[in-house]
């Protein structure tokens, strides 16, 4: 009995011994693969895209407490106001019929002249935000004060044609670039919202494109040579009003109730702005090492003036770096 009972016992303990049904073995990794990361490990960084060596990222390069200044000298080589063109007289009505009123006249150009030049003045704060000082030259004139980003790009503030000049000298490319790449700037030359209602678009042509027609090496530099082709042509008819009648119409008044049936009398009204440019960005540095340019700009028939947002005429523009910034002024920028 006592050698019975022991068999049990040890048959019993051989069965506790045993793995449980079901279990399952871990497979054996294939020789080369490397071991899965332990939990809770920083799974590794997703790979670049290779930086290509031929583009290069164009960015102002400020610290902080060290603005950097630079004068741009406007030279006018050109006619100083839109050119005008004679305009037929409005013909004769019978008695007893309106006149028909010439087209409207174009706005008066503003009493101050436009400014000889422009200082700006770019910083950057504590923050890191970049802001942009200009402070026109000439009679009644005042600063005015705008935030732009590290491209050069006006973010807010400068209205009009200080805007636009502003883009013209300091915006960046968004993208890296190379050799034969272009953009485009944000500049507005022509104003479609300042034509009126009286003003029909018959064209309209827009060529915006700045080039980076070289990257070479200086020192310890590159500089990117950019050249600029901007073109914005407007044209189109400015309808006349008429004059309401003085008398009611008579029975032998047909022949001008066949010129009224035609519509009212249009006149042909156009402008156009060319503007070219060239400059020399250093790299590593961030900045200007020469700009020069011009806009040229012209109108014709009662074409509206504060549509242009360029300087009239013939404009010749050199931009050229200051040592020093200006103190800052009090007084209020300009609407």
């Amino acid at each position: 009995m006592r050698s019975l009972f022991g068999l049990v016992v040890a048959l019993s303990l051989s069965a506790c011994k045993e793995e449980p049904r079901g279990q399952l073995e871990p497979i054996a990794r294939p020789p080369g693969m490397k071991d899965a990361p332990a939990p809770g490990a920083a799974a590794p960084a997703a790979a670049q895209p290779p930086t290509d060596p031929s583009k290069v990222t164009l960015r102002w390069k400020l610290a902080a407490g060290a603005p950097v200044t630079y004068h741009l000298e406007l030279e006018r080589s050109g006619a100083a106001a839109p050119q005008e063109v004679a305009e037929e007289p409005p013909a004769k009505g019978k008695k007893g019929k309106g006149k028909e009123e010439p087209p409207p006249p174009r706005p008066a150009a503003p009493a101050t002249s436009f400014p000889t030049g422009f200082t700006y003045v770019l910083e950057r704060a504590n923050s890191g935000d970049y802001r942009l000082r200009v402070l026109p030259e000439g009679k009644d004139t005042t600063e005015d004060t705008g935030a732009m980003s590290e491209r050069g790009f006006v973010l807010d503030g400068l209205q009009g044609i200080t805007r636009n000049i502003a883009s013209l000298v300091l915006e960046l490319p968004l993208a890296p670039v190379g050799p034969n790449d272009t953009w485009a700037l944000g500049t507005e030359l022509l104003t479609h919202d300042a034509l009126g209602p009286l003003f029909t678009t018959t064209k309209n042509e827009r060529r915006n494109r700045v080039k980076l027609t070289a990257l070479t090496q200086d020192g310890g530099d590159q500089v990117a040579t950019l050249e600029y082709d901007l073109l914005e042509q407007l044209a189109g008819k400015v309808t006349s009003r008429r004059a309401p009648p003085a008398v009611p119409a008579r029975a032998d008044d047909a022949v001008e109730e066949e010129e009224e049936a035609s519509g009212p009398p249009t006149t042909d009204a156009s402008a156009e702005v060319r503007i070219t440019g060239k400059g020399e960005f250093l790299v590593k540095a961030g900045r200007w090492r020469t700009w020069e340019g011009t806009i040229a700009s012209s109108s014709r028939g009662p074409f509206p003036t504060n549509a242009l947002q360029v300087p009239p005429g013939t404009v010749k523009l050199t931009l050229t770096a200051r040592e020093s910034a200006p103190p800052a002024a009090t007084a209020k920028p300009q609407q």
